[in-house]
C-alpha cells in the first residue's frame, strides 16, 4: 500500500468570521462587511511533515536551480501558495537577500550582534518583489483558469509600482500604476516606465491614490495588486521565515521594521507564527515598528494604546514610500504587535537621515527608510529596550540605489531642516600632486585618527 502524499490547501478567510471563506482564485480583497482578509494554510495537512523534514527541504531547495524552488519564495511553496502551477509561477528567484553582519556598526552604538536584512538586494531593488511574484504567479494562474483579469493595478509611493511593472511584464500580463506626481524618486519613476507599466502621475498623496485604485478594482476587471490584497503578504512573510533559515532557525531578540501601509509587520509576524506552530522556531522575536514624525498615525495610536485610530494627512517625509497617512493594514499590524510584544517608535527628518549616514560610514548604502528603522532602534537602546547583548535585525526595504537624491542632498547639505553632522562632499583642488598630497595627509588624520 502506497503512502497517500499531503496534499496542501490555502484559502482567503475573513479576520472577524473565520467561517467566512474564499478561494484564492476568486477576485475579492474584503470580507463582506468590507473587512480585510487573510490566507489560511491547512496546518493539520503541513504538520504531518516533521519539523526536520521540513528544515531538510527548505536546506535541499536553497540556492538550487530547480524550478521553481531556488527563489528564494518559492521554496516555501507549501507554506506559501501550494495549489498553483509551477508553470504559472512568475519568478526572477527573488529572496535569499544578504544578512548584512553589521558588526563595526554595531560596535559603535553599542549592540553586539547586530544584523540588517537587505532586503533591497533584490530584481527591483526592494522587498515588494517577495509579494509581487505570489500575486502575479495567482493572476498568471487565474488567467490559465479563464478568470477574467483584464490587468493588474496599484497605487504606489514608489517600490510596489516598481515590483508589479517588472512581474507583470515578464508574465505579459498589463500593469497600471497610479503615482503620487513629484513624491517619488525618479529611480522609483522610471522603474515601471521603462517595464511598460500604464503609468499615471495623479495631484494627490498616495492616501488619493489607494482610493482611486480600490475604485477601478471594484468598477473595471482591473486586479487589485496593493497590500489589502493578502496574496501579497504571503509572499513578504518568508522574510522571516528566511532570516530564521540564515539563523539556523534560532531566533533573535528583536526585529525592526520600518512601517508604512503596515503590510509587512503582519507579513513577518505570520511567517514567524507558521514557523512557531509548526515548530520550527520555540519562541517569539519582539517588534519595533518604525515609523518617520511626519507620517506616523500608528505611533499615534501606540501612543493610546490602540484604543483609538485616526488617519492623518501625511506629510512630507526623506522616507516616502512610508509617506501613508491612512494605512490599509492597520488592524492586521495592531494584532502583530500585540501577539509580539511589539512597540511603535518614531524618528525625525534629522533623526533618519543622521542615522542613515551614520551607518553608511560603515559599508552600508541605506535607503531613508531603513535610516526611520535604525533610528528607532538607537531610541529603543538608549531606553533600555534592547540590551547590549541582544541579536537584533533591522529590515532594511529597498536599495540606496533608488535614493540617490537623498544621498548627494544629505552630503552637499542641501537637505531641508537638515544640517547634517557626517557630510562628505568631494573635495576640490587644483591637478597638482602636493596640493593633493598635503590634503589628503590633514584628511587621513583627521579621520582614521586613533
Amino acid at each position: 500500500m502506497t503512502e497517500q502524499k499531503p496534499v496542501y490547501r490555502a484559502w482567503f478567510e475573513s479576520l472577524e468570521n473565520p467561517a467566512e471563506r474564499y478561494a484564492l482564485d476568486e477576485v475579492v480583497y474584503t470580507d463582506s462587511s468590507g473587512g480585510l482578509l487573510r490566507v489560511v494554510h491547512d496546518k493539520d495537512e503541513l504538520a504531518k511533515t516533521s519539523a526536520d523534514g521540513w528544515k531538510a527541504l527548505f536546506d535541499e531547495r536553497s540556492h538550487k536551480n530547480e524550478w521553481p524552488y531556488g527563489s528564494g519564495v518559492w521554496g516555501f511553496k507549501e507554506w506559501v501558495l501550494p495549489e498553483v502551477d509551477n508553470e504559472n509561477i512568475v519568478s526572477m528567484y527573488e529572496g535569499h537577500t544578504n544578512l548584512f553582519w553589521a558588526e563595526r556598526y554595531g560596535r559603535q552604538i553599542g549592540i553586539e550582534d547586530l544584523w540588517i536584512k537587505l532586503c533591497g538586494n533584490s530584481h527591483t531593488g526592494s522587498f515588494k518583489d517577495l509579494g509581487m511574484t505570489v500575486l502575479v504567479s495567482m493572476v498568471k494562474e487565474m488567467i490559465a483558469r479563464g478568470k477574467p483579469v483584464r490587468a493588474v493595478a496599484c497605487a504606489s509611493t514608489g517600490d510596489t509600482s516598481a515590483a508589479l511593472a517588472a512581474y507583470a511584464a515578464a508574465a505579459g500580463i498589463p500593469a497600471i500604476v497610479f503615482l503620487p506626481r513629484g513624491k517619488i524618486s525618479l529611480a522609483q519613476l522610471i522603474q515601471p516606465v521603462a517595464n511598460g507599466a500604464i503609468v499615471f502621475a495623479l495631484d494627490t498623496d498616495f492616501d488619493g491614490c489607494m482610493e482611486i485604485v480600490k475604485q477601478v478594482a471594484a468598477n473595471d476587471g482591473v486586479y487589485l495588486a496593493n497590500s489589502m490584497n493578502s496574496l501579497r503578504i504571503e509572499g513578504q512573510k518568508t522574510v522571516a521565515m528566511e532570516i530564521m533559515h540564515q539563523f539556523d532557525w534560532e531566533v533573535p531578540e528583536w526585529l525592526i521594521i520600518p512601517g508604512g501601509n503596515l503590510g509587512n509587520v503582519s507579513a513577518l509576524a505570520m511567517g514567524l507564527d507558521m514557523m512557531v506552530d509548526l515548530g520550527l522556531v520555540q519562541r517569539r522575536p519582539r517588534i519595533c515598528v518604525a515609523q518617520a514624525e511626519a507620517a506616523n498615525p500608528l505611533y499615534l495610536s501606540y501612543k493610546r494604546d490602540f484604543k483609538v485610530f485616526e488617519p492623518i494627512a501625511a506629510r512630507p517625509t526623506m522616507a516616502s514610500a512610508i509617506q501613508i497617512g491612512n494605512p490599509v493594514s492597520y488592524k492586521k499590524a495592531v494584532d502583530a504587535l500585540r501577539r509580539y510584544d511589539g512597540v511603535v517608535e518614531q524618528a525625525s527628518e534629522s533623526e533618519l537621515a543622521e542615522a542613515s549616514a551614520e551607518a553608511d560610514r560603515t559599508g552600508l548604502f541605506n535607503c531613508p527608510h531603513t535610516g526611520v528603522a535604525l533610528a528607532a532602534m538607537k531610541k529603543l537602546l538608549a531606553r533600555g529596550l534592547i540590551r547590549k547583548s541582544d541579536r537584533v535585525v533591522v529590515i532594511s526595504t529597498a536599495h540606496g540605489l533608488k535614493f540617490i537624491d537623498f544621498k548627494v542632498d544629505y552630503h552637499q547639505m542641501q537637505l531641508e531642516d537638515v544640517v547634517p553632522d557626517l557630510p562628505n562632499p568631494p573635495i576640490e583642488l587644483p591637478g597638482s600632486y602636493e596640493a593633493v598630497r598635503d590634503r589628503m595627509n590633514v584628511e587621513i588624520a583627521r579621520r582614521f585618527k586613533a
